[in-house]
Order: structure tokens, then C-alpha cells, then sequence
């Protein structure tokens, strides 16, 4: 393992692996900047699903979250076939907001890095509400 990846993994609190598949890419093979989000969307839902146990991002009738910010840095490309390692921390920003670090690497190397904003809503309103204390609590 790199002394960068090591470095990264003191702080991540949870790793998705994702292959680039053929409808991630461009005509040259090359990941399309969309698909970087898509990766991202996985790694969050899986995290969420495993490791909170609800279903994301419509948790019911009376909350969900919805995206409101997103980032992406791209150091490197990724091509087809390439095998990525997705390590994702959340942050928790308020009763009402989290926010996910993530960082694609790909043979031990940085490719890129970024974060998604979160905000739990009420959808029958269409306001933000409090995320459930059950719920924080196996964010945090």
C-alpha cells in the first residue's frame, strides 16, 4: 500500500470498491465526468444501507435527503476496466446536514477527490428537518 493511500485511510470510515464500467466512459475510454458523481451516489447508498440500515435516499414518507452541493477534483483519469477503491468519510454540518468527503483511488494512487452536501427534508413541505438522533448517532 502507498504512503499516500495509508495517509488517506487514518480518517476514512468507509471504503466501496466500483470497476469503470462501458457506460461510464467517452469514446476513448475515459471516464465522463458524470460518472464520477455516480460513484460517489453508490459508495454514499451503500454506506448508508450498511452502516445505518435505511434506505437512501428516500428514508419514508417524511424524510429524505436531497443533494444541494456537489465538488469534484480531477487528478487523473480513469479508464475502462479500471478497478477503484472509494473511500468515503461523512461529516456531520448541522441537525440537518451532512456532508461526504470522497476520494477515488486507483492502484494505490490518488485519482480524485470530492464531496457531496446533503440536507434531510420533509417532502410532503419541502423543508429541511432534523435528522433523527438514530439516525446521527451511526453517522457520526
Amino acid at each position: 500500500m502507498s504512503a499516500i493511500l495509508i495517509v488517506i485511510m487514518q480518517s476514512v470510515e468507509y471504503v466501496f470498491e466500483e470497476v469503470v464500467r462501458i457506460y461510464d466512459t467517452d469514446a476513448q475510454g475515459i471516464a465522463h465526468y458524470a460518472s464520477y458523481y455516480r460513484f460517489f451516489t453508490n459508495t454514499i447508498e451503500k454506506f448508508i444501507h450498511e452502516k445505518v440500515g435505511i434506505p437512501y435516499p428516500i428514508v419514508n414518507d417524511e424524510l429524505w435527503f436531497v443533494m444541494v452541493e456537489s465538488h469534484a477534483t480531477y487528478h487523473k483519469p480513469v479508464k475502462l476496466g479500471d478497478k477503484l477503491t472509494i473511500l468515503l468519510t461523512p461529516k456531520i454540518l448541522s441537525s440537518k446536514v451532512i456532508k461526504f468527503d470522497l476520494k477515488i483511488i486507483r492502484k494505490g494512487e490518488l485519482t480524485t477527490e470530492g464531496n457531496l452536501t446533503q440536507v434531510a427534508i420533509n417532502p410532503k413541505i419541502w423543508k429541511a428537518v432534523d435528522i433523527p438522533n438514530e439516525i446521527l448517532s451511526k453517522l457520526a
